[in-house]
């Protein structure tokens, strides 16, 4: 992944001059750029209310408790690779609702089902927007046909589950690899489809608006001057394609993706690489500082963080 990550890198720069990149990257209007940070920020809040929503089958984790474990596994993320953050937040969360993490992992499962059919209706939404490279089309297809899968497996969990209880039948007691998985679904049974689905479904659209705005603002701060539409429809290809495990903090892939979505409207490849630059390091700041502030809270030490990375936690 770090050669994938090196190859993206020289692809985004090796016919950029210099001197036009750095004049590329002044900002120019700085009540925007803030203004892109605090919407970036929103939008993990709207995770964490997201999150509690979902974890209340397993136990009461309040918003800003999730928010940290959020943040946690985020900045778990920014240091290193396979997205091993996702394993610190079902660890701390754990934690903090006196569970098993296997408890909490299905509500982990239902949060990238939501974020996966808002991700293919966005992919639709673009291909509306602007001729998309057809293996963009190919892998938007691929995630849609995922989430209906996903979907559908969910729905039968759901109802298998529901008939089981009418029926008042028992479970009785397994082990190894058929007691998980068990539990797992009736981890996604209990989220159910009720109204805290539906709530934690509009959340998750909220959090695709603001991750569309932040790009927007952050834009509009350089002096670009693209509609929401356009800086939704990238933002929503660089979503898509850093949806899969990267090099830590999607380093090579977001600039990738971000040039390349950029360039369907026109955009400079300079302007575009200049781009990709300012807002990963001014988005990627806060999430650093958040993330090690949160980190710094749970009273974890660096060397206790990776190995829950890795799946064999302390307790701190």
């Amino acid at each position: 992944m770090y050669v994938l990550a090196l190859a993206a890198l020289v692809w985004v720069f090796h016919d950029v001059h210099p001197q036009r990149l750095l004049a590329t990257m002044v900002i120019k209007d700085w009540w925007y750029l803030a203004v892109a940070v605090a919407v970036d920020i929103l939008t993990y809040a709207l995770q964490g209310a997201r999150w509690s929503l979902l974890l209340l089958p397993v136990g009461k984790l309040r918003p800003i408790k999730a928010t940290q474990a959020i943040y946690a596994g985020l900045f778990t993320n920014e240091i290193l690779p396979l997205r091993l953050g996702e394993v610190v937040r079902a660890y701390l969360a754990s934690r903090w609702v006196d569970a098993g993490v296997s408890s909490v992992v299905p509500s982990m499962l239902v949060e990238r089902l939501l974020d996966g059919l808002w991700l293919s209706l966005g992919i639709a939404y673009a291909a509306t927007v602007v001729p998309l490279p057809g293996k963009l089309v190919d892998a938007g297809g691929v995630l849609a046909a995922i989430v209906v899968l996903a979907a559908g497996v969910f729905v039968w969990i759901v109802y298998r589950r529901e008939r089981k209880l009418e029926h008042g039948e028992q479970s009785h007691s397994r082990s190894g690899l058929e007691s998980a998985t068990s539990k797992f679904a009736a981890g996604i049974a209990a989220i159910g489809i009720s109204r805290r689905l539906f709530v934690a479904a509009l959340l998750s659209w909220g959090m695709l608006l603001c991750q569309g705005l932040a790009a927007w603002f952050m834009m509009l701060s350089l002096g670009i001057k693209l509609p929401l539409s356009a800086a939704a429809t990238v933002m929503i290809i660089v979503r898509l394609g850093t949806s899969i495990p990267n090099a830590p903090a999607n380093a090579g892939s977001f600039q990738f993706f971000t040039v390349l979505a950029m360039g369907l409207f026109g955009v400079d490849k300079t302007m575009a690489a200049g781009y990709s630059l300012v807002d990963f390091f001014v988005l990627t700041t806060p999430l650093w500082l958040l993330g090690l502030a949160a980190v710094w809270q749970t009273g974890m030490s660096f060397s206790s963080l990776r190995k829950a990375a890795l799946g064999y936690p302390k307790s701190p």
